[in-house]
């Protein structure tokens, strides 16, 4: 099994700026993709910011030079620092790994439970 444990929500004024952390857990063989999802009200989940194994990062163009993904590869924890924050940046955000576990070895897609981040005067 593998677990994925958010932390770092909350609300925060426009302008302001929020960090998530996600440290993940479990019988992790190896890891291709991690990072961030999110899904607004009445909205699809879409993709926020994603670090490859490699280091590779990808980013929504929506928050592209707002915000800025992190890994700490030793503690299989990644970091999505937030600036700029505006209304529509609103949503739940959820953690998701794209790896491989013991002892099926299978790729998988493995998802937290989500942290709310609200951006509201």
């Amino acid at each position: 099994q593998v677990q994925l444990v958010e932390s770092g929500g909350g609300l925060v004024q426009p302008g302001g700026s929020l960090r998530l952390s996600c440290a993940a857990s479990g019988n992790i063989f190896s890891i291709i993709a991690i990072g961030w999802y999110r899904q607004a009200p009445g909205k699809q989940r879409e993709l926020v910011a994603r670090i490859t194994n490699g280091g590779s990062t990808d980013y929504a163009d929506s928050v592209k030079a707002r915000f800025t993904i992190s890994r700490d590869n030793a503690k299989n924890t990644v970091f999505l620092q937030m600036n700029s924050l505006n209304p529509e940046d609103t949503a739940v955000y959820f953690c998701f790994l794209a790896g491989t576990a013991r002892p099926l070895y299978t790729p998988s897609n493995y998802w937290g439970q989500g942290t709310q981040v609200t951006v509201s005067s």
